[in-house]
């Protein structure tokens, strides 16, 4: 999907109006913000395009206005944080098209920096409008995708933008990209993926392609209790699919046919209750009684998926093995992100996380920083899982 994508960093951008597509949907609470991750992810693109003399131009949706303006959506309260990472001027434009945004974009020096306002204030941005396009490329030279996290959307300023700009990669993206190819593509093997979360259903399309790529695919989480109930267990309380249930045998019987082994668990953690501190006890799979609940993986688990994390060369994770959130149901996930952390550390394993609360639950552990690599990326790199290619890198490929 990238072989023909070209990364900004081969370019001379001297001089030149840069427009970066950035992802700055970043959590704000009455104008304050919340997390600065994506902001952080972006600085190497911003400070190479600074550092070699371009005059660069971000601009980023945040929510979903859909189409109007609402103040709560602005993208103003970046312009501080920006110029205090920075330590530069940041500028501001109240709109992305029109006079406004054109006569800021034509007052640019080198080494300045423009921020839009958001995107979505303008219908045209989730339409894909070549007009719109048109006008928020207007007086700028190369456009940049560096919003991986965005690129699966059909949206104007990733897609529709490159009819009128020559476009490259992104230092972010570029690393995106790279991290996924190295787990799906050409991984060092053999190479496991967990894969945790509460249904089949939303995962069923990424467990099927991965079962043609890996050696190991280790289920978690409660999507666990609907295979272990197609297996023939009573999971007792717990939460499952039952209409999923012949999706589990499908995947079962497509995994025996790929060679792909299929880890479940063989322990778990139990409660009456899905509440903080309660009563739990550890179980062999066969000994779930009606009154419990699995919320988390046990021992004997933890212990096998240990071995096998210390027996493979690269590990793709996405999802958590249990109830994380609430204690102690994360005990599963924080051992098992510790191992996988420790073994990167000696360069015994790489490690590739992303996708729904992953980042979260890896952070709760205390090692996220340790991964070789942890997505950003929410839907983008879900599908990117799936196979799907993605819309506006596929057209970064045809420039």
């Amino acid at each position: 999907m990238s072989n023909a994508i070209k990364s900004i960093v081969d370019e001379d951008v001297r001089e030149k109006v840069v427009l970066i597509r950035a992802d700055l949907n970043i959590p704000l609470s009455d104008g304050k913000i919340q997390d600065l991750t994506r902001v952080k992810r972006l600085l190497p693109t911003i400070k190479f395009l600074l550092n070699s003399g371009s005059k660069l131009v971000i601009c980023s949706h945040l929510g979903r206005p859909n189409g109007e303006y609402f103040e709560a959506y602005s993208l103003k309260p970046l312009v501080k944080v920006l110029s205090d990472i920075l330590k530069t001027k940041v500028n501001f434009s109240n709109s992305c098209i029109g006079h406004g945004a054109l006569e800021a974009k034509k007052n640019l020096q080198s080494g300045e920096i423009l921020l839009l306002e958001n995107l979505r204030f303008h219908k045209g941005e989730t339409e894909n409008n070549l007009e719109f396009a048109r006008n928020l490329s207007v007086s700028c030279d190369i456009f940049v995708n560096d919003a991986f996290s965005c690129s699966h959307r059909s949206h104007a300023s990733l897609h529709a933008i490159t009819n009128f700009l020559p476009s490259f990669s992104g230092i972010l993206l570029d690393q995106e990209i790279k991290a996924l190819t190295s787990v799906l593509k050409l991984p060092v093997k053999p190479v496991a993926a967990l894969v945790g979360g509460a249904k089949i259903s939303t995962k069923i399309n990424i467990i099927e392609f991965l079962i043609t790529k890996m050696d190991f695919i280790i289920i978690g989480g409660a999507m666990a209790n609907t295979f272990l109930l197609a297996m023939g267990y009573d999971v007792g309380k717990s939460m499952v699919e039952r209409d999923a249930i012949n999706l589990a045998k499908k995947i079962l019987d497509k995994s025996k046919k790929f060679n792909c082994q299929l880890i479940l668990p063989s322990d778990v953690v139990v409660s009456k209750y899905f509440e903080e501190n309660s009563d739990h006890k550890t179980v062999n799979v066969s000994n779930i009684s009606s009154d419990m609940m699995a919320l988390d993986i046990g021992p004997k688990t933890i212990e096998n998926i240990t071995a096998i994390f210390k027996n493979i060369k690269t590990l793709l994770w996405n999802g958590p093995l249990g109830a994380f959130e609430i204690n102690p149901f994360g005990k599963g996930t924080f051992a098992l992100a510790k191992v996988a952390a420790e073994l990167t550390i000696k360069d015994q394993l790489i490690t590739v996380a992303g996708g729904g609360d992953t980042a979260s639950a890896l952070n709760k552990s205390g090692v996220a920083e340790d991964f070789t690599y942890i997505s950003s990326a929410g839907g983008a790199f879900l599908e990117w899982l799936e196979g799907i290619e993605l819309p506006a890198i596929s057209v970064l490929g045809k420039n």
